[in-house]
């Protein structure tokens, strides 16, 4: 099962960069191959950026031998020339052997009072979020970190289900459907006026650092690899390695 979703991050990976150009980020090259100390958890990460894109991650880490444990992601954040949604990719395979998947629009504006921003961008996934919501096949997945849920916008798609055929496919079809939805607005939006794009992108460079840092995972992951390693990697989803910690 792992496999299968990996498989399918390296789909979703070749559209993108059929549409964009991209170039590994040396700061984290090292990255590409890395293990727990005892060597049971392995993992690989690895980052790119280019003229429309700010941050690419393209990640995954698992037990291959005693556990069915695994996550994977590509997350995509845009530059501030345009202000369409970035856009999250994150699938697992969980202990009890069900798989998880997050599939989500992260808004780069206040959704309650930009309207339009709301109506353009989320609208159009809301059917498919009320579908799933009745879907027996999946389990809604709540996190419990209070800032992961305001981070992850209204419409997400976050389940976990079974890993059967079914379930696969269903994955793989909102995935593929929400990335080439966003390749359709990448290619129509109109561009952030100039005056405006410091902020943009001082926000989204907030909000991916927060995101990263919040995310009650990093424990587990200081645990089985140890402090100095498990901070270069949350440092590294957001950009910051390379950065001095506060």
């Amino acid at each position: 099962m792992f496999e299968q979703l990996w498989s399918l991050t390296n789909e979703l990976r070749q559209k993108i960069d059929a549409r964009f150009e991209l170039h590994p980020d040396p700061s984290v090259e090292n990255l590409q191959q890395y293990s727990s100390l005892d060597g049971n958890i392995k993992g690989s990460l690895a980052a790119f950026s280019g003229k429309e894109i700010d941050w690419l991650v393209h990640s995954w880490l698992r037990n291959p031998e005693k556990s069915n444990f695994s996550t994977m992601r590509l997350t995509t954040w845009l530059k501030s020339h345009i202000q369409v949604p970035h856009l999250a990719f994150e699938f697992g395979t969980l202990p009890n052997g069900n798989i998880l998947f997050y599939i989500d629009y992260i808004a780069r504006t206040e959704l309650l009072t930009d309207l339009e921003y709301l109506d353009r961008y989320y609208e159009p996934v809301n059917q498919t979020f009320l579908k799933l919501q009745e879907d027996s096949r999946l389990q809604v997945f709540t996190s419990k970190s209070l800032y992961l849920r305001l981070f992850q916008s209204p419409v997400k798609l976050c389940y976990t289900g079974a890993p059967t055929f079914d379930t696969l496919e269903l994955t793989r079809t909102l995935a593929h459907e929400t990335l080439d939805r966003w390749l359709t607005w990448v290619n129509a939006a109109e561009p952030v006026p100039e005056d405006a794009r410091t902020a943009l992108a001082s926000r989204d460079l907030a909000l991916r650092r927060n995101g990263a840092e919040r995310d009650p995972g990093n424990k587990f992951v200081a645990q089985i690899l140890g402090s100095e390693l498990a901070d270069k990697l949350v440092r590294s989803l957001w950009g910051g390695v390379g950065v001095s910690p506060p």
